[in-house]
């Protein structure tokens, strides 16, 4: 059994504050996190608190949606929650965060049991009472019975024309397989695509779909097909890299050393962590929090609002990350802890305080010479346990040698 996991941070309490929540498989903390059962989920996080916290983690299945599910069946009780202890004290130099913790679940004496395959949330928690919620996050519980296939190409859009052409490139992703004896085929749901740390915008194929962008097809028997082809290509995230104490020696910092950023629409790339970021080790001295600037000026002819996402926000559109523009520069100032992220900007607009028409690849270039990963999830409507949706197939292109 494999556990997936991804997460989200989000604070409801002015006297404890989770800063750099982190969740990783043991020995591979830079990809979605895909476990087996065999491995441990690592989950770390730094605490701003003028106390020592008492905290608890309590873990829910999910349904489709994310909503934790009400179904007696799947409530896993006396096997969902446990107390946070072992919190180890950050050295004085590190301002706002006092306190780290890193514990691994299930952890070793199996309070805490993940036993149905799926999509989960975990919250920590004020130890009292559970309805007071510092952090969240979002994983995956994985059994992968049924063995994909799967191929990426590139690929064009054909649906109308495009200017520049370089906003047709796509790839396409193929999944085939064949379904066990042990598995009914009407039951066979969708297939979601999660490209690099993008658990928020999965590319979702249905079993209804018959477009020119989406396809699935069966053969009335066990040979199933799914076909993505409207992936767009994209390219390397930008970087900023905060490591360097010589550099950044003050508090207020900007994050590229030329200060201000430009389309990157027709430039080549650095390579990137595909959506990572690395922290500086939590024990050292300058394992502090900065105030970075992020400024771009972007060219005359791009419209709308602009938003930076990345690692360092779960590469999740929101209002609170959009820019400030000030005579054609847009900037925003970013509280981060000193390490490596992967981020980039995203034009859209604001529709009633809801982000609508993202534009991914306008500032940022659209090209098929990009490094990638996607992790492929298939679904399985089971109708044992109260009926539930379970994950059954999984694959990660490309696979690691």
């Amino acid at each position: 059994m494999l556990f997936v996991l991804y997460f989200s941070a989000a604070v409801y309490s002015q006297e404890i504050k989770i800063k750099s929540l982190e969740v990783y498989p043991r020995g591979d903390r830079l990809s979605l996190p895909v476990i087996t059962s065999d491995n441990k989920l690592i989950i770390e996080f730094d605490v701003q608190s003028d106390f020592e916290p008492t905290l608890n983690i309590v873990f829910r299945f999910c349904d489709k949606g994310w909503a934790p599910t009400k179904n007696i069946f799947l409530l896993n009780q006396n096997r969902n929650q446990l107390l946070l202890f072992d919190f180890f004290r950050l050295p004085v130099t590190v301002e706002e965060a006092e306190y780290h913790f890193r514990g691994s679940f299930p952890d070793k004496d199996n309070y805490i049991e993940l036993p149905f395959s799926g999509k989960w949330r975990f919250y920590i928690t004020d130890q009292q009472d559970t309805s007071i919620v510092y952090a969240q996050g979002r994983f995956f519980v994985i059994d992968p019975e049924v063995k994909l296939s799967s191929s990426l190409t590139n690929d064009q859009l054909e649906n109308k024309t495009y200017w520049p052409v370089e906003l047709s490139k796509v790839f396409n992703i193929t999944t085939d397989f064949y379904l066990p004896e042990e598995f009914y085929p009407g039951y066979v749901g969708r297939v979601e695509i999660i490209e690099n740390l993008k658990i928020y915008y999965p590319v979702v194929i249905n079993r209804n779909d018959n477009t020119l962008e989406r396809q699935f097809k069966w053969d009335a028997n066990r040979n199933f097909t799914y076909i993505a082809r409207d992936i767009l290509a994209g390219n390397e995230y930008r970087q900023v890299d905060l490591r360097d104490i010589n550099y950044y020696t003050t508090k207020d910092v900007n994050a590229q050393r030329d200060g201000l950023e430009f389309s990157r629409f027709y430039l080549k790339a650095n390579p990137d962590l595909n959506g990572a970021k690395i922290y500086t080790n939590y024990k050292s001295p300058f394992a502090t929090y900065l105030n970075v600037t992020f400024s771009i000026r972007p060219p005359d002819d791009v419209y709308g609002s602009i938003f930076i996402v990345g690692a360092f926000n779960n590469w999740k559109l929101s209002t609170e990350y959009q820019l400030v523009e000030d005579a054609g520069i847009y900037s925003i100032t970013l509280n981060l802890k000193r390490g490596i992220y992967d981020y980039q900007y995203v034009v859209a607009d604001v529709v009633n305080g809801e982000i609508v028409n993202a534009d991914w690849v306008i500032l940022e270039g659209n090209t098929w010479e990009n490094s990638k990963v996607y992790d492929i999830f298939l679904y399985y409507n089971e109708p044992n346990d109260g009926g539930y949706e379970r994950i059954i197939g999984y694959i990660r292109i490309p696979e690691k040698n």
